[in-house]
């Protein structure tokens, strides 16, 4: 809904930075949030929306961050693609593919240190998989047994290129890892039981053994890959394909499958959407009449 509301609002011009839009990805997110405890840190990429908010961000300060104003997470610097939350443990994102992946291995080595509890999550697409800084950091997560949630995020696309063009045919990076000895877990996001317990499982693994680990959940982004509509005239991506994942949408689907149980309230869903409209309203309306940044601000938090 709050993306759905971001759509809808961005070509009145209020919203001047490029928008990558979390629609079709995401339930995984949310179900992570079931587990993650606000002292586990975690990092993200440029599609980040889903991430923030399920890491407990504040939507008034992200809507705000977004329409570029001094009330944003990152004071009006970044946009859409730079959050950051450091109270709840959401240490940033950014829009360079695959730089979450060696900083969330530094966040890894400062718990194992210090000897905390809690552990460091990093979020990535599957374009993430073909930087170097990949295979180096979880190199380095296995060799120093670091508690790294590697969380693949596979939409089978890199802006306008499918997987089958960008790495080999039937790779497997589970079985890539799990021959150096990393574990794995992987879902192909059709079935909401299934991925519930990947997650789950991955999380406490890392959480238990104070070890790296891998999962990899199938995904599809609805809209365009940077901005708030559609590009299906593009053809690019198979309409079959589209079709399929649009039809397997597992929080609709979840949605009818509560409706239908005997024990359904749909009042109660129906006061939590109304909730959320709520809740967006108000972060929209906050975002419009904040301030914005003073020119002078550009050089505050600068090194001298």
């Amino acid at each position: 809904m709050v993306e759905e509301t971001i759509s809808k609002k961005y070509s009145e011009q209020k919203m001047r930075c490029p928008v990558h839009l979390s629609i079709g990805q995401e339930i995984a997110p949310s179900i992570l949030s079931l587990f993650t405890e606000k002292k586990d840190k975690c990092i993200s990429t440029h599609r980040c929306h889903a991430h923030y908010l399920s890491k407990g961000g504040n939507l008034d300060k992200m809507i705000a961050e977004i329409y570029g104003k001094k009330t944003g997470c990152s004071k009006g610097y970044g946009g859409s693609m730079h959050l950051i939350d450091i109270k709840k443990g959401f240490m940033g994102t950014s829009a360079i593919v695959g730089s979450s992946i060696p900083l969330s291995i530094g966040m890894g080595l400062n718990i194992k240190l210090k000897g905390s509890k809690n552990i460091s999550i990093c979020y990535f697409g599957e374009g993430a998989r073909e930087e170097g800084a990949f295979i180096e950091s979880v190199n380095l997560a296995i060799v120093k047994e670091l508690p790294v949630l590697f969380f693949c995020e596979n939409n089978y696309y890199s802006v306008y290129t499918s997987i089958d063009q960008r790495q080999p045919k039937n790779a497997s990076y589970n079985k890539i890892l799990s021959n150096l000895g990393m574990k794995t877990f992987y879902s192909r996001g059709k079935n909401f039981d299934d991925m519930y317990i990947k997650i789950k499982n991955a999380y406490n693994f890392v959480k238990k053994k104070r070890l790296p680990c891998y999962l990899e959940i199938d995904c599809y982004r609805n809209v365009e890959h940077c901005g708030p509509y559609n590009d299906d005239h593009l053809g690019y991506r198979n309409k079959e394909d589209f079709k399929k994942w649009k039809n397997i949408d597992l929080i609709r689907n979840l949605e009818k499958f509560i409706l239908k149980s005997k024990n359904s309230n749909s009042k109660l869903i129906k006061k939590i959407r109304e909730n959320n409209k709520y809740k967006i309203d108000k972060a929209f309306y906050f975002a419009d009449k904040s301030a914005k940044p003073n020119p002078s601000d550009a050089f505050l938090n600068l090194f001298k």
